[in-house]
């Protein structure tokens, strides 16, 4: 029995020493591309959909999901009591709004004008009119955005955040707001570890 082990063994070890070893002289050769030019994670062999927007999430060929274009921004413009004057340094504000339009040409706004719950309602349906006017001429007057694009629409006080009656109530109250829809589509991004760190939307 010892004597078929040993002759068995030697035999598996004679196998093993006869293997054919190829050689690496020769360069070889990379049948697939696999770089990942537009830095997405996706590699060229596999990519179908080319410069991908930086930091788009992405299904498994490198192409970027899309969400429709629907924002809703406060713009936090303090007017004068009775007024519709626009401080030219509430202006940066008005500006992140054109830049997001000329990103995006297909996008329309509407600015809603607010009010707090003092006056008469005729009067504050004039006043919420005139500041909404008055940041649509700001678009199109500084910013350059057509005016077939913006809407203005005053909701006098009719939709309050806080419908009490105390001094902040009225503070709260008194809004901007810019509506973007449109066509477009904008890029959905990828969860990162530092997206807590943005607004919540």
């Amino acid at each position: 029995m010892k004597t078929c082990i040993l002759i068995l063994g030697i035999i598996l070890l004679s196998a093993c020493s006869m293997r054919d070893m190829a050689s690496m002289d020769e360069p070889t050769t990379q049948l697939k591309d696999l770089q990942d030019l537009d830095k997405d994670g996706v590699i060229e062999a596999r990519e179908r959909c080319a410069e991908t927007y930086p930091g788009a999430s992405i299904d498994n060929y490198g192409c970027g999901r899309v969400k429709e274009i629907n924002e809703r921004q406060e713009l936090k413009i303090l007017f004068a009591n009775d007024s519709f004057y626009i401080d030219p340094k509430y202006h940066g504000q008005i500006e992140k709004i054109a830049a997001f339009m000329e990103q995006y040409p297909n996008t329309k706004v509407t600015i809603e004008g607010h009010c707090s719950k003092t006056g008469s309602y005729e009067h504050n349906m004039s006043l919420s009119q005139n500041r909404a006017n008055a940041v649509t001429q700001v678009l199109a007057q500084k910013f350059g955005i057509d005016p077939g694009r913006l809407t203005a629409i005053g909701y006098g006080y009719d939709r309050p955040v806080d419908p009490t009656h105390t001094q902040l109530a009225h503070t709260r109250n008194r809004r901007v707001i810019a509506a973007v829809t449109g066509s477009d589509s904008a890029a959905d991004m990828k969860w990162t570890i530092y997206t807590v760190d943005g607004p919540i939307k």
